[in-house]
């Protein structure tokens, strides 16, 4: 098969996924108008006219106005079965999604109304679709450590149900150092670690998420290649980066594809996988991402099965599952 039919037959984990961003217009026209919310766009295609982003601030903003709409537990479910649905066209078997509570509880929207609507629909794409998942609950950076720890508390009871706490939102000038405190009472009540370090932000935020929050992954991390000290590390200690190539190039980290820096990170021994993040805002799902790195960086069927490898090896699920999947992949 050519690499694109490889593409396509590859089983693949997905790691790196806000819900929240894989709002598509149609779906955030219907729900607004099923609760009689108003949205400052008069048609599908305005909102896609507001899609053309300067810079993550710009995303952001667009992002927050379009989460408004979510007020009912089948909202968050119709949103979350929308984007599994999306991933089972792209042979994603396993995703591990971020949610963001704050953005929705800071609106008077229950944490319990949020997280019942996605469970549902993950158990849903469990038994319809044969697709694992895990949830990760991020705390906005732009936010204070207060707030963050006050969400800590609101997730603790559900804690069986979400197995990772995250770091996202407006990364510059927040660097990870702003959360040490919460993010040790998140280890010590036994979630695993992520945080976005790296993307707008500098090498020095993901030293800092490595050895203040002590994460169990780095999510993009493509500002790395800055310190060379730093690369050495990440690829001893085999520490995932989960990359998203498409959003990448439409918040202007990269200028074109062909810059991005996927293949050298996968050359020089990093754990680097391709993700999504917000899709529906970026123009594309997985195979989407892996398509545009396979056009501009002329990947090899090698290339492309180690990227798909290492979405499994990065995962959050167990060694006998991730086994099963990449001897698949090994046997395309």
């Amino acid at each position: 098969m050519n690499q694109l039919e490889l593409i396509r037959a590859l089983p693949k984990a997905e790691l790196h996924v806000h819900i929240e961003g894989t709002f598509e217009p149609e779906l955030m026209f219907a729900i607004a108008q099923r609760n009689n919310i108003e949205i400052p766009y008069k048609s599908v295609a305005e909102v896609k006219q507001a899609y053309n982003f300067q810079n993550l601030q710009s995303f952001l903003d667009i992002y927050y106005a379009g989460a408004k709409v979510l007020i009912h537990e089948q909202d968050f479910y119709d949103l979350t079965w929308a984007y599994l649905e999306k991933c089972h066209e792209d042979h994603v078997v396993h995703t591990e999604i971020f949610f963001d509570p704050q953005t929705h509880t800071d609106r008077g929207i229950a944490f319990k109304t949020v997280l019942d609507g996605i469970l549902r629909a993950c158990q849903d794409a469990k038994e319809k679709l044969s697709i694992s998942s895990h949830l990760i609950m991020c705390f906005l950076r732009h936010l204070s450590e207060e707030e963050a720890f006050k969400t800590l508390e609101q997730a603790l009871p559900y804690k069986d149900q979400i197995i990772g706490i995250g770091l996202d939102s407006s990364e510059v000038g927040n660097p990870p150092a702003k959360f040490e405190r919460v993010f040790a009472k998140a280890r010590e009540a036994g979630f695993l670690i992520v945080a976005h370090a790296g993307e707008e932000g500098p090498a020095e935020y993901v030293w800092q998420a490595l050895d203040l929050l002590k994460v169990n992954r780095i999510d993009h991390g493509v500002s790395s290649e800055q310190d060379p000290v730093l690369m050495q590390r990440l690829a001893k200690e085999r520490m995932p980066l989960t990359v998203c190539p498409l959003s990448n190039l439409k918040l202007c980290v990269v200028d074109d594809m062909q810059q991005h820096n996927i293949k050298r990170l996968l050359e020089q021994g990093l754990c680097v996988t391709v993700n999504s993040d917000d899709p529906s805002y970026f123009g594309g799902y997985m195979n989407d991402n892996f398509v545009a790195i396979y056009n501009a960086l002329n990947l090899s069927a090698d290339d492309l099965k180690k990227l798909a490898i290492n979405s499994f090896e990065a995962s959050f699920i167990d060694e006998k599952e991730k086994k099963k999947w990449i001897d698949q992949i090994n046997a395309l």
